[in-house]
């Protein structure tokens, strides 16, 4: 199935969530399937970081539904962040891994899921998140997704996508700068509260 695909499914989804999600291919394609939630989405630029992030924005804000948008490759670096999860049980905390069994990125070598031995949606139940599931047609995913928002626990599904990016879309405009300042600004906005004040002058 198309990661793009699933990303739309998933945004019409989606109103007053915090998103995460890595850099790469994926980053164009939700700036397209879903707008609406451009400014409540933070691009992460470090393989191993996206669910830990989005794991320490749900604890911050445990009234509000987080979602991570991993990857394989990144979370193969840090599997301990689902030992994390399966011990702490964040329940609002929603995590999908576009597994396209590959690091695309850096032109396609394959990830440890390219073998058929390596179940990540299992790998994340050993650790102590009951719910994880695989989907492998967009409407499991998106029946995974109705189920994974109302969760009142950890929620992970694993997407197994074709990794083909969609053509014809629009490049994102913005620097990883200035997608922290505007994230942050929007959370400042809808949680009422300042996280960046003004710059002191002396």
């Amino acid at each position: 199935m198309k990661r793009y695909d699933c990303m739309t499914a998933l945004g019409a989804r989606l109103k007053d969530e915090l998103v995460i999600l890595s850099l790469g291919g994926s980053v164009d394609e939700w700036y397209n399937a879903a707008p609406h939630m451009r400014a409540a989405s933070l691009f992460q630029q470090q393989l191993g970081c996206v669910t830990p992030q989005a794991f320490g924005l749900a604890a911050g804000l445990p009234h509000r539904r987080i979602v991570s948008l991993d990857t394989d490759g990144g979370l193969l670096f840090n599997l301990g962040i689902l030992a994390t999860l399966g011990n702490e049980q964040p329940k609002n905390l929603f995590v999908v891994v576009w597994d396209n069994e590959r690091y695309q990125s850096i032109g396609g070598p394959p990830t440890h899921t390219a073998f058929g031995r390596v179940d990540l949606a299992a790998i994340a139940r050993g650790a102590g998140v009951e719910h994880a599931y695989t989907a492998r047609t967009v409407e499991e995913f998106d029946a995974h997704c109705e189920a994974g928002l109302k969760a009142d626990a950890p929620y992970i599904i694993v997407a197994k996508v074709d990794g083909i990016l969609q053509p014809g879309i629009k490049r994102k405009h913005s620097d990883g700068r200035e997608d922290k300042y505007i994230f942050v600004r929007h959370v400042e906005t809808t949680e009422g509260i300042i996280i960046m004040g003004p710059s002191e002058h002396n």
